[in-house]
């Protein structure tokens, strides 16, 4: 290791368990102090307990390395100030944030309560604001800092049953870019990383779920096997510690230019996600007519593109061209 982190102090939050703990042990091996976020809730919210946090603590300084707990919840803007003020009062300043905490209540739409919907985006989306807003007054004050923020694919690009997750992945990536041009004249990058991996989240998802959505013609974002063999091509592990490099590097003065950008990461694959921007446009002079738009739509704009969950074959829809 290049120890590029040497004195600098990071929050990674959701850190004791999966994704969140191999970023915290890779940081801390790069030379970070780490506070180590992690209220041992179950995979819903519910419940506490310390054990998580301290036991990756343990791990960071067994290797040499220095660490913190902290057990605050980030679904509050108290606790998120509290993750940040452990920094401040461990470390003496805030240099990367490094924002992984999440839940599930998986639920389809026409079945999803309002505490369920609540619930989620409470951790997710206003949880990347809980820490991100302290961290950011500190970091614009010091002319320096790294927030690192977590999206999904199920944001992106959609996943069955996950509304509410879905929802608050989307607005973690509008929110990074908004943040990235708020706080980059003075010297602080805010990137994302949308990960595949194994982790208690997604080995949460019954066997029997996965099945029923497929069965209903359900497509469920970008799923492959988490090992074996796609056909005769390898397929890339995905355990958690795979996401901790990108971050890492990320986290560094290296990408210092960097910001505002979303990273797919799975495994050793590292892609840059598109921006949202027109893929087809259609242009006159005036305004369409409904007629036009009925031609036009199907035919140019929508050319190929797939329907994500089409009605059942046995369906009757109207529109739909009879086979």
């Amino acid at each position: 290791m290049a120890n590029r982190l040497a004195g600098k102090s990071a929050v990674v939050t959701g850190a004791g368990g999966g994704i969140g703990r191999g970023i915290a042990l890779l940081l801390a091996t790069e030379g970070a102090h780490v506070v180590v976020n992690d209220p041992g809730a179950n995979l819903d919210g519910s419940g506490h307990d310390n054990g998580p946090a301290d036991q990756v603590v343990s791990e960071i300084k067994a290797a040499g390395g220095t660490a913190v707990s902290n057990y605050d919840s980030v679904a509050t803007s108290a606790g998120g100030e509290n993750i940040i003020k452990t920094a401040l009062d461990s470390f003496s300043r805030i240099d990367i944030l490094v924002n992984v905490a999440g839940i599930l209540r998986d639920r389809m739409i026409f079945n999803m309560s309002e505490e369920e919907w609540d619930a989620v985006i409470a951790v997710h989306l206003k949880g990347h604001y809980t820490t991100t807003k302290p961290a950011s007054v500190m970091m614009r004050q010091q002319r320096y800092g790294r927030i690192i923020n977590f999206s999904s694919s199920s944001g992106l690009v959609g996943n069955a049953g996950q509304a509410n997750y879905g929802a608050a992945k989307a607005g973690i990536a509008g929110f990074t870019r908004v943040v990235a041009r708020d706080l980059g004249r003075y010297g602080v990058t805010c990137n994302a990383i949308s990960p595949t991996a194994s982790s208690r989240m997604t080995e949460s998802v019954p066997d029997q779920a996965r099945a029923l959505r497929a069965r209903a013609g359900i497509a469920a974002g970008t799923t492959a096997p988490l090992s074996g063999t796609a056909g005769d091509a390898p397929v890339a592990p995905r355990e958690p510690e795979y996401i901790a490099p990108m971050v890492a590097w990320l986290a560094s003065d290296a990408a210092w230019n960097v910001n505002g950008k979303v990273f797919l990461v799975t495994g050793g694959s590292i892609s840059l996600a598109a921006e949202e921007v027109p893929l087809r446009t259609l242009d006159k002079a005036g305004m369409w007519t409904v007629d036009e738009l009925e031609a036009l739509v199907p035919s140019y704009l929508m050319k190929d593109l797939p329907n994500p969950a089409p009605p059942a074959a046995d369906l009757e829809v109207a529109g739909r061209p009879k086979a």
